[in-house]
């Protein structure tokens, strides 16, 4: 397969990694970047020498050669960028959430091919070993009983990121990750809670979904953890059907480093070395290139229509949560 040319739109923790990912990748060829200040441009060029940038997406789309996009700029940024790439032509990779709002993210259906060809939801977690795994336990050992995830970050974020929902933010992780593993089936309940702090700020989102004659899945995500444990606090996914249990630990990474304090080097499954990138965003990258060159459809919990799907999940979870 000849490399895909791929753009990267947005420099920010994550735009950053996919780029020094698709530089390291013999599927891809980097050759775009597009970011809204030249710094953040000049900060990525010692890392990326030759790789020419753009701080004007047009220009970027007519003059770069890119065939296909990486989104991963901001939220509120996401459906304007992503229709004036499908308008011109270009297959995309999008960084979840599609959109803050549901409306806004329906919009782009005129835009999208049935089978999602042209437009891949990014879902690291889908290509996490661990989670590919439990995926192929799932479909051998038959019917799932009960689901239950944990999410939980760290306290700071809640000064960090003043007004973010751990129902959005972390939680939508795993609704993705049950949504696979349950095939897209329909919930037939939906019940969520929060708990605020005595400032008012949401720091912990509990939620469950109960399928018609089914399965029954609970969720925890919060901004709970402090300080001294992992900096990107901890995930935990428990699966139990008849006869058989299954648990994951995809965060932290199975390493920890003692000196004078307690390190998790390896929070995901990411690395991005010059010698090349191995982990589960050079996965999902390599399907992405894979899905470009029309060798492989946009596999489960990655479409549009999945997105669309989780999302009003998030909203029936929020309306339930507000009410309670």
């Amino acid at each position: 397969m000849s490399p895909v040319k791929i753009g990267v739109i947005g420099l920010g923790r994550f735009g950053r990694l996919h780029a020094l990912t698709l530089a390291r990748l013999a599927e891809s060829e980097l050759v775009a970047l597009v970011a809204r200040r030249q710094n953040s441009l000049d900060a990525l060029a010692e890392e990326l020498p030759g790789v020419p940038g753009w701080t004007d997406l047009q220009k970027a789309i007519d003059e770069s050669g890119a065939e296909a996009w990486v989104v991963a700029c901001t939220t509120a940024s996401h459906v304007e960028v992503t229709r004036a790439l499908l308008e011109a032509g270009k297959t995309v990779l999008l960084e979840k959430p599609i959109a803050e709002d549901l409306t806004e993210a329906e919009s782009l259906a005129p835009l999208v091919q049935s089978d999602s060809s042209n437009l891949m939801i990014g879902h690291i977690v889908l290509f996490n070993s661990e989670f590919r795994q439990l995926r192929d336990e799932v479909q051998q050992r038959g019917a799932i009983s009960y689901i239950d995830c944990v999410r939980h970050r760290p306290a700071s974020i809640l000064q960090d990121f003043r007004g973010e929902n751990p129902l959005h933010a972390a939680m939508v992780h795993d609704l993705y990750a049950v949504q696979v593993l349950l095939d897209r089936a329909e919930p037939a309940h939906f019940s969520a809670q929060y708990h605020r702090t005595a400032g008012g700020d949401i720091d912990l989102a509990i939620a469950q979904l109960r399928w018609e004659n089914g399965p029954v899945a609970s969720f925890a995500a919060s901004y709970l953890t402090p300080a001294g444990m992992p900096p990107r606090g901890i995930d935990r996914t428990e699966v139990f059907g008849e006869g058989w249990a299954a648990r994951i630990d995809p965060n932290p990474r199975p390493i920890d480093v003692w000196g004078e304090q307690a390190e998790w080097p390896m929070a995901l499954e990411i690395r991005a070395e010059p010698a090349g990138a191995t982990g589960m965003m050079a996965e999902e990258l390599r399907c992405f290139c894979r899905v470009v060159r029309g060798s492989e459809s946009v596999p489960v919990g990655a479409t549009y229509h999945d997105a669309l799907q989780v999302q009003r999940w998030m909203d029936k979870l929020a309306s339930s949560a507000e009410g309670a």
